[in-house]
């Protein structure tokens, strides 16, 4: 059985490569341009993420992934 997760993929002006959310409990918020790395989260979670990063310079985006549960 697999479930969807949401990444949370910041596009920043002037950086060439995406950065993903790390973790969400401090602020500012930490990226990651390790895919790997990055904190998969429920849908809700997700939303609230990019709108508390939502700025000039960054371009959030919600990316679907599909994790299998054991």
């Amino acid at each position: 059985m697999t479930n969807t997760k949401f990444l949370v993929r910041v596009n920043r002006s002037g950086t060439r490569a995406p950065e993903y959310v790390q973790r969400i409990d401090r602020t500012p918020i930490q990226t990651t341009t390790n895919r790997k790395l990055a904190l998969a989260m429920g849908r809700f979670t997700a939303e609230d993420a990019v709108k508390s990063i939502q700025n000039s310079r960054c371009n959030p985006e919600l990316v679907s992934v599909q994790v299998s549960a054991q």
